[in-house]
């Protein structure tokens, strides 16, 4: 399963707030086996919302969009979606039904962009918070703020399922450039990918579809570098 995740929000270009929401989501895919193959991050305006959207929806099984839901003025995201789609807005009855039922007000209460989802979404509840989320054909549509995000994602994370993979990781003290022939090595050995990752000390994750596998390649590489 390929997908796209875009998070949405003047706050995040301007570097305001740091962007966890995209990490957060690309590893909890990953864990899931999806392969993210975009992580896009774009104003808080529909035109760029829409066309950013309605590209990667073509393109990919799937588009994770968080960020600009809800009612406050800067909150376009569902207006966004709904144009890359050519549909409406419209007012939702379950939306409406959920806040009444589950929240400490009423639906009248609150502004009517809240209930608001494109024509035909489906409603996602949210559970530590107000504005819904929506899904519309193959985009989902979270809010921002990341505990919600993350109680709306866990609702929807079993339509999410690619072919898991399973991670060993080496940790060496030597540079990234000297460990070329020993990556060459083990990726002709063995069925696995190797990912080099510098820091304090260099890590080496070892990607392959068995733990055995990945176990095995591991062994070898410490065999043949200078562990930390």
């Amino acid at each position: 399963m390929r997908v796209a995740v875009v998070t949405v929000g003047d706050e995040l270009l301007s570097g305001d707030t740091v962007n966890t929401n995209a990490a957060w989501l690309c590893d909890r895919l990953d864990e899931r086996g999806v392969s993210v193959e975009r992580v896009t991050t774009v104003p808080d305006r529909i035109a760029d919302i829409a066309r950013v959207v309605n590209e990667y929806r073509a393109e990919y099984d799937a588009v994770v969009v968080t960020g600009g839901v809800g009612p406050t003025h800067d909150d376009v995201t569902m207006e966004g979606v709904a144009a890359a789609f050519g549909r409406d807005l419209i007012h939702s009855e379950d939306a409406a039904a959920w806040i009444e039922e589950h929240g400490d007000y009423a639906a009248d209460d609150l502004t009517d962009e809240t209930t608001h989802l494109p024509a035909g979404a489906r409603m996602l509840p949210n559970p530590e918070g107000v504005a819904p989320g929506a899904v519309l054909d193959s985009v989902y549509v979270l809010p921002g703020v990341p505990e919600e995000m993350k109680a709306m994602f866990a609702s929807v994370e079993a339509e999410f399922e690619g072919e898991r993979t399973h991670v060993a990781e080496v940790r060496t003290t030597e540079p990234e450039s000297a460990l070329l022939d020993r990556v060459e090595g083990v990726q002709e050995a063995f069925d696995v990918r190797v990912g080099s990752y510098p820091g304090e000390d260099v890590r080496l994750k070892v990607i392959a579809a068995d733990s055995e596998t990945a176990a095995e390649a591991a062994a070898w590489l410490r065999e043949r570098v200078d562990t930390a």
